[in-house]
């Protein structure tokens, strides 16, 4: 019919939607249709139109609906059971997509949303999440190009606008997100969080006042959002004062969302120790504490049988015969320990050194170690290493290298990878990249305890939330490092904090030689550094160093109580450890 005379097919078609204006069939013969007569446009006014009604399908109803209540597998089932009946259906195409992005089949979650932005190109939701697929998938050009597709036609597409903003900071390409954000806010000047990820991304780029300007101009928005007061509180020092205490106090007695109260806890905690009322303070970070503690409970004992499980496996022995298995790039420096324990410090004063990159905290190792468990089975990855062959050990390694290349942007020999949690692969680390070095960054464990006890964390971390939790957390991380300075010598270099503090040249000097670097003297002047930081110590390393934050813990003593139970016999020995010697 179209073919013949696709004049007479957009008549009859608008004639059915007029009659039946339910009918998706008629939305896509029209379209097809404006198509065949040169009507761009339209056409694809009308595949959205297509899209929209075909979203109000029952089957797709409750697809949705079991999809946002974590019934993946119900959902797939059934939104797989209405594309046998409807295969062109581009909204059921993209949730499916959605289904199968959140199951890590990013393969076929691609292919669903190429198929969607196919049937309906301007079907911005599904070109988006396609977008967002290609730059999980380090497609990161193409990503971008998704989004300038949607900007092209929509300039002030908010979602299109807030993604790539945040997709050129995470890429660190700083200009173009200033610029990217600077036009999200001039099109939507009401949108608290894009005021909101401006101030973080000022945040990280040291202009600490325009950081502050942007939370409050967010919060004047939207008061009622705790995240915003906890992204104002988590700068050091902390920028709140009286009258905020005041505002964040009645956001907390009539807010009902779990996620808001726990940062509105912690924002009032941060601000109350920062004015000294540190009775009231606790309280507030007790039940902050308590609340994300059940939001995301940490399973202790668990985590401690996979530490004991690592220390059985890396024995001298098993390291000795796998020594030269891995990659024999000696790019990567891996900064390791306990969060809050003056990491990145460490990585400000590598970065200042002309042969060092930072890098901040990059998860490529994480993503490293998950692509060993890819087809097999097993309870852990630690299982399935002593069957790994040489040829295994040296891909793991080349796959975490060619992952963070995206990351840097000089020719600098040497790049850092902040992440602390990586202490946990230590053992991984010395075979799959045998000439990185690993750096292991100590605090005090009182200190370090309620420092991670007063931060709430965007993702991870979930041991931070419990005293006894962060206790026991420490220890393992202590026995697990204590247990590689007896099975590889050397390999490990410690830094205390209290140390770098106390004598910042020598112990720069110090790490300098562990490192086989020429001392610099701009590693000592590493606050004249300019380059983004994206944790909470951004402020921080950003001036020269001082002891200011050494001794917080004592106003607190009182109420610490089954953290000092729980980092019994540390406390004894620090800076030593029960096991050396």
């Amino acid at each position: 019919m179209i073919a013949c005379d696709p004049a007479a097919a957009v008549t009859e078609a608008r004639a059915a939607i007029r009659d039946l204006p339910d009918l998706v069939q008629a939305y896509r013969l029209l379209a097809s249709a404006l198509r065949a007569v040169g009507d761009v446009s339209d056409a694809e006014q009308q595949e959205m139109r297509a899209v929209d009604v075909a979203l109000r399908n029952p089957a797709v109803v409750r697809a949705r609906r079991e999809f946002a209540s974590g019934r993946t597998e119900t959902a797939a089932q059934e939104i797989g059971f209405h594309l046998r009946t409807d295969p062109e259906n581009p909204g059921a195409l993209h949730l499916l997509g959605q289904i199968a992005e959140h199951s890590h089949a990013l393969r076929e979650a691609e292919g669903l949303f190429r198929r969607a932005v196919a049937l309906a190109p301007i079907y911005y939701d599904a070109r988006l999440s396609l977008a967002s697929l290609l730059n999980k998938t380090r497609q990161t050009d193409e990503a971008l190009s998704a989004i300038d597709a949607v900007l092209a036609r929509e300039p002030a597409h908010l979602k299109a606008l807030s993604l790539k903003a945040t997709m050129l900071v995470q890429h660190r390409r700083a200009e173009a997100a200033g610029a990217a954000f600077s036009t999200l806010l001039i099109h939507h000047p009401h949108a608290w969080r894009g005021w909101m990820n401006h101030g973080h991304f000022l945040k990280a780029s040291g202009r600490i006042d325009q950081a502050v300007a942007a939370y409050r101009r967010a919060i004047t928005i939207a008061p009622e959002h705790g995240i915003l007061w906890w992204a104002l509180a988590n700068l050091k020092p902390v920028p709140l004062d009286a009258a905020d205490i005041v505002k964040i106090d009645a956001a907390l007695a009539t807010s009902k969302d779990p996620a808001d109260r726990v940062h509105l806890h912690f924002a009032l905690g941060n601000g109350l120790d920062a004015l000294g009322d540190h009775a009231t303070a606790i309280e507030q970070l007790r039940a902050g504490n308590a609340l994300r503690h059940s939001l995301a409970p940490h399973d202790a004992d668990r985590f401690s049988a996979l530490i004991r499980k690592s220390e059985d496996l890396f024995t001298a022995k098993f390291l000795e015969e796998r020594a030269r298995f891995g990659a024999p790039a000696a790019d990567p420096i891996f900064i390791v320990g306990m969060p809050r324990s003056g990491s990145t410090l460490i990585e400000q004063i590598l970065a200042s050194h002309p042969s060092v990159e930072g890098t901040e905290e990059l998860r490529d190792l994480n993503e490293a170690v998950k692509s060993i468990m890819v087809g097999r089975r097993a309870d852990s990855y630690l299982d399935l290493l002593p069957s790994l062959s040489a040829g295994s050990w040296r891909a793991v390694g080349e796959r975490y290298l060619n992952s963070t290349a995206r990351y840097r942007r000089t020719d600098r020999p040497f790049f850092t990878d902040k992440m602390p949690s990586n202490w946990i692969y230590t053992g991984l680390i010395l075979l799959a990249l045998p000439n990185a070095r690993i750096i292991d960054v100590r605090r005090h464990p009182m200190a370090c305890g309620f420092a991670n006890f007063a931060q709430h964390y965007n993702w991870g971390n979930s041991f931070a939330y419990d005293l006894c939790g962060i206790g026991s957390f420490y220890s393992d991380y202590v026995r697990l490092m204590t247990h590689f300075d007896r099975m590889a010598p050397g390999r490990v270099h410690r830094v205390h904090h209290e140390a770098i503090v106390k004598d910042l040249e020598g112990e720069v000097r110090r790490l300098l030689d562990y490192l086989a670097l020429p001392f610099d003297a701009a590693c000592l002047r590493f606050f004249e550094t300019e380059r983004a930081v994206h944790t909470p110590s951004t402020t921080q390393v950003r001036r020269p160093i001082d002891g200011s934050g050494l001794r917080r813990w004592e106003a607190y003593k009182d109420w610490l109580g089954p953290l000092e139970q729980a980092l019994e016999p540390l406390l004894q020995y620090y800076p030593a450890t029960p096991h050396d010697g």
